[in-house]
């Protein structure tokens, strides 16, 4: 894997992982690189500091691989946190505030979503903003009917 520390054409500054740099470049010419703040594909890569080991350091060792059954799940982890860099800060401010522009603005249809957005898009009902629930299976037969449907940012963070 490689991280790359990329940015947009808007100056957005960015880090993102990939296989291999082929990858990067193969996904970059296909217009999949986007940034995060303003979704434009017009990115390249910053500049990065690279990683040199030490010859003077002895190499750790490999970690043991136990099967994945074994492994605990991150909520096992309570006391498991992370620092997260600027720009993933700005997105998870970024995220709330669509939250929380949704939900003060939309009308909740809980329940009732998959069913009250085919009746806006099929012109059975007046056109709205509306959130709610939808299981996967619902929302992704939204989507094959063409119905611009998208996940509301989580809450907890």
């Amino acid at each position: 894997m490689i991280r790359y520390t990329l940015v947009c054409d808007g100056g957005h500054d960015f880090e993102s992982w990939f296989p291999s740099s082929g990858s990067y470049d193969e996904q970059a010419a296909r217009g999949l690189v986007t940034c995060p703040f303003c979704g434009t594909a017009q990115v390249t890569k910053g500049m990065m500091a690279p990683s040199i080991a030490r010859a003077d350091r002895t190499a750790a060792p490999e970690p043991k691989h136990e099967p994945e059954a074994t492994l605990p799940a991150p909520a096992a982890a309570p006391d498991a946190v992370t620092m997260l860099a600027e720009p993933e800060q700005r997105l998870r401010a970024l995220l709330r505030a669509v939250r929380e522009h949704v939900t003060k603005t939309a009308d909740d249809v809980g329940a009732h979503f998959p069913e009250e957005a085919r009746r806006m898009h099929y012109g059975e009902s007046p056109a709205r903003p509306i959130y709610g629930q939808a299981s996967l299976d619902e929302a992704r037969a939204l989507v094959e009917e063409g119905i611009d449907v998208a996940p509301l940012p989580d809450d907890r963070h």
